[in-house]
């Protein structure tokens, strides 16, 4: 299934990892490459980990380039698709991966985290939407894959109210643009990650478990195959 993606120019959001390993950002944009696009634009608010992911995949003989941005930013975010479209003059591809957690209810959590993790998690998808999609109108075709979460269709064992309504959000979202927009080209999907094994999970998870190790074995026991998935199960 090698060059599913030739001639393609694919925009990346949140390409980095917010830790060590191969979060499903990354792996995804080391994917697309591997399938031949014709470049990979990697963006991530953290940009020496934008620039490693580009990196890795230079080292498999694909073509990337990092970008700095962080994507609440409409003024980035727009400046950022008008420098992708000035150097390669097309988008194929707008994969949405940026999202973060909070953990609290209602009650618990600060008005402040639950402006950020909705602006991280919606308002940012939105944005890139809103810069991108023209471009996609005008050549007639496009794929936008937002990266969503199992919390966003069920709730799960954990206290975090702002996650689970920015994903229910987002998958609401992406099914409204895809009607929207279908008969002119454009395939707009939502991905729904279950129990994952990632950087980020290690990061903002494991503080609700007594340590690391328990975490894994929970959340293994959690998933129906017995294993947690991990970045290259959303990839592929």
């Amino acid at each position: 299934m090698a060059n599913r993606m030739a001639n393609q120019v694919v925009l990346v959001m949140g390409a980095g990892s917010c830790a060590p390993g191969i979060g499903n950002g990354r792996a995804s944009a080391i994917l697309y490459a591997r399938e031949g696009a014709r470049a990979v634009v990697c963006v991530d608010i953290d940009a020496a980990s934008a620039a490693e992911t580009a990196a890795m995949i230079a080292s498999g003989g694909n073509r990337a380039i990092s970008l700095q941005g962080d994507v609440t930013d409409a003024a980035r975010v727009e400046a950022i698709v008008a420098e992708v479209m000035q150097r390669y003059g097309q988008i194929d591809v707008l994969h949405n991966n940026v999202g973060i957690t909070a953990m609290g209810g209602p009650v618990d959590e600060s008005i402040e985290s639950w402006h950020h993790v909705m602006d991280t998690n919606v308002t940012a998808m939105f944005l890139s939407v809103k810069y991108v999609l023209p471009h996609m109108l005008k050549a007639g075709k496009g794929a936008i894959v937002n990266i969503a979460s199992l919390a966003g269709i069920r709730v799960t064992p954990y206290p975090y109210t702002s996650y689970y309504a920015s994903k229910a959000a987002v998958v609401h979202m992406t099914t409204s643009i895809g009607l929207q927009y279908a008969q002119q080209g454009i395939r707009a999907n939502a991905i729904a990650p279950g129990l994952m094994n990632t950087p980020m999970v290690h990061k903002q998870i494991a503080g609700q478990y007594a340590s690391t190790e328990a975490m894994v074995k929970a959340r293994d026991a959690m998933s129906p195959t017995g294993k947690m998935g991990d970045a290259w199960d959303i990839a592929h």
